[in-house]
């Protein structure tokens, strides 16, 4: 069982790295990152959150050339298309 006991360790003194916040129910702050962080930032984000989600998947990750990225900038006021 010492190696259950380090295991826990190992995990709590992980946690103690969490950003936790709290906010009262309907008073959560807007979706929108772009006030408080930077594009670099929110690139950063969903860099994570992408490969979680493929992993979780069970999938690869795709790989192409740069060049051939599918995406579309829209910026800060101009209205989006509707979703296809």
């Amino acid at each position: 069982m010492p190696s259950d006991r380090s295991d826990a360790d190992i995990r709590r003194v992980a946690r103690q790295g969490w950003r936790i916040v709290h906010h009262r129910l309907g008073d959560e702050p807007s979706d929108d990152l772009s006030d408080v962080t930077s594009p670099s930032e929110r690139i950063a984000m969903m860099r994570e959150l992408s490969e979680a989600a493929w992993k979780l998947a069970g999938r690869t990750l795709p790989t192409y050339e740069r060049r051939d990225v599918p995406g579309a900038l829209f910026r800060p006021g101009t209205p989006r298309p509707d979703d296809q």
